[in-house]
């Protein structure tokens, strides 16, 4: 059956409310297109993925963006401009993004990964890598600014959240190993009433929290959020512990429930308090 794009899919559509989900690590849909170009075999390429995340924001009753492309082939994390001129031929690097992140071999294109190695056979082509951003990353993003001007223009204030998955922080039993870290850009992307919305279903779900650390988030909630209009973007990361097994490879029933409980419960909170008339939501 052929996808109606490539780089992603949008399910609950019709659910309305003013929280839409993202879900932009999660692809792992690699075609014959990819494995031709991989160095490495596809499946040594798993801990790009936000593994099985998109099982947590099933049924998670909002508006969901979910990747099904790999993040291997292009990262939607990323901003169009953080790429590797080592990797890209015909790439000038005074026109590019030089972050820590492409520094390490995880821009927009990941060229490298721990364990692994280099992951393709050789330099990329300029006109290829602006292909997979126009085919996958700015339909994307064009996707995720859609559903939040129609939100906004329904309710008078959207809220983004994006959903990523994170390996365990610290060591087990740890008192100040958080199990959800809250991205807000330092309080550029959301307001502060939205963190602590989020803290207090965390704490409500017996789950340990921390704000923008290790992970303040990025191009996603930095691209959409802007609080000063009513739209705000938060970056959660939960702890793949809290649905995977032990190996952190496959998704455990049990664990699974409880972790798409939690999200359920967070999306309800936050439209409650987007929509509680005491909230002022015109001045944020």
């Amino acid at each position: 059956m052929a996808l109606p794009n490539p780089a992603f899919e949008l399910t609950g559509a019709d659910l309305g409310g003013p929280v839409i989900l993202s879900v932009p690590h999660a692809g792992r849909l690699y075609t014959p297109e990819h494995r031709a170009k991989l160095r490495p075999p596809a499946e040594r390429l798993i801990a790009l993925e936000d593994r099985f995340v998109d099982a947590v924001a099933a049924d998670a009753g909002a508006p969901t963006v979910i990747a099904l492309a790999p993040r291997a082939w292009i990262d939607l994390n990323r901003h169009e401009a953080e790429i590797d001129p080592g990797l890209v031929e015909g790439a000038v690097a005074s026109r590019l993004m030089m972050t820590p992140k492409v520094r390490s071999g995880l821009g927009l294109i990941p060229r490298r990964l721990t364990g692994v190695g280099e992951i393709w056979r050789g330099r990329l082509s300029l006109r290829e890598v602006e292909q997979r951003i126009s085919e996958h990353h700015r339909p994307y993003h064009a996707m995720l600014a859609a559903q939040l001007n129609d939100v906004a223009r329904n309710y008078g204030v959207a809220i983004l959240v994006d959903l990523h998955s994170m390996p365990p922080l610290g060591r087990t039993g740890e008192a100040d190993s958080p199990q959800v870290v809250i991205g807000n850009r330092f309080g550029h992307s959301a307001a502060p009433w939205i963190t602590a919305r989020i803290g207090a279903t965390c704490a409500r779900f017996g789950l340990s929290w921390r704000e923008n650390s290790p992970y303040a988030g990025g191009h996603v909630v930095e691209r959409h959020g802007a609080p000063a209009k009513g739209v705000h973007a938060v970056q959660v990361e939960l702890d793949r512990a809290l649905y995977l097994n032990a190996s952190l490879d496959q998704c455990d029933p049990e664990k699974l429930a409880f972790s798409q409980g939690f999200v359920r419960e967070l999306i309800a909170d936050l439209g409650a308090a987007a929509l509680d008339s005491g909230l002022p939501l015109a001045a944020e």
